[in-house]
């Protein structure tokens, strides 16, 4: 089986959940890898991953860090392996908590074919969250105006980081390049591609609250957020590139 696709999920005190994603991403209609990063989790993430990865090794990859380096360097790690050993033509990242459905990757693979860039987006007509307070519901929808309207974004889910981006894509914007950490990464990646002329499309989702363990969001991460959009807005001025074609699968 030729795996096009590789699924990168950072994960950090997850053995509550990753058996059962992984196996619900391999028995896809589609065809995936998975990638995941862990960062040392004191929960032996890690080792479970390692267990199926015996079993199935050619669409099991394990990236095991010395300790909890941030989300940002997470999605640089998995990408590169995805891009480099591995000859991805897509690259999704997703949590490994269900709070992203992997029902949804079908049709994103598809949208794929004609768009640079997938979103799962809570913040189109379909989309929204399940078993979320009102004070968090306003507080993301704050977040993701707030990004939107300073940094000129077409796409309206910016904060998401349930995403599937093409090869040429992350050739052009290297993931490395991305001076932001935390989820504040997903922000300043989104700005870049959106700069350099990739289209953005965005289906549907609806963004469940995570079925076992603790949210990993604070609001040191939120400050962040907001300092990253206050430090990119003045380059929104900046001349764009033309809309880039789509490489066709």
């Amino acid at each position: 089986m030729t795996i096009d696709t590789f699924v990168v999920i950072p994960t950090y005190n997850e053995a509550d959940n990753i058996r059962a994603l992984i196996a619900e991403l391999l028995a896809l209609p589609v065809p995936v890898g998975v990638i995941v990063v862990d960062d040392n989790s004191p929960d032996n993430t890690g080792s479970l991953v390692r267990q199926m990865q015996a079993n199935d090794p050619d669409r099991i990859h394990l990236i095991s860090r010395p300790g909890k380096l941030g989300l940002g360097t997470a999605y640089v790690a998995g990408f590169e392996l995805a891009l480099g050993q591995l000859g991805a033509g897509r690259v999704l990242s997703m949590d490994a908590d269900f709070s992203h459905l992997p029902g949804y990757i079908p049709a994103m693979l598809e949208l794929s074919r004609t768009t640079h860039i997938v979103i799962g987006s809570r913040y189109v007509p379909g989309g929204g969250t399940v078993h979320w307070p009102a004070s968090r519901r306003l507080l993301s929808w704050g977040a993701n105006t707030f990004a939107r309207v300073l940094l000129g974004l077409n796409a309206h889910d910016t904060t998401a980081g349930f995403r599937l981006y093409q090869r040429q894509v992350l050739e052009v914007v290297p993931p490395r390049s991305i001076k932001s950490s935390g989820y504040s990464y997903l922000v300043e990646m989104l700005f870049q591609c959106e700069r350099m002329g990739f289209s953005v499309g965005e289906i549907p989702i609806l963004f469940e609250d995570r079925r076992q363990g603790t949210s990993k969001i604070s609001s040191r991460e939120i400050v962040r957020a907001i300092l990253t959009v206050l430090r990119l807005s003045p380059r929104r001025m900046w001349r764009r590139p033309a809309l880039r074609s789509v490489a066709r699968t």
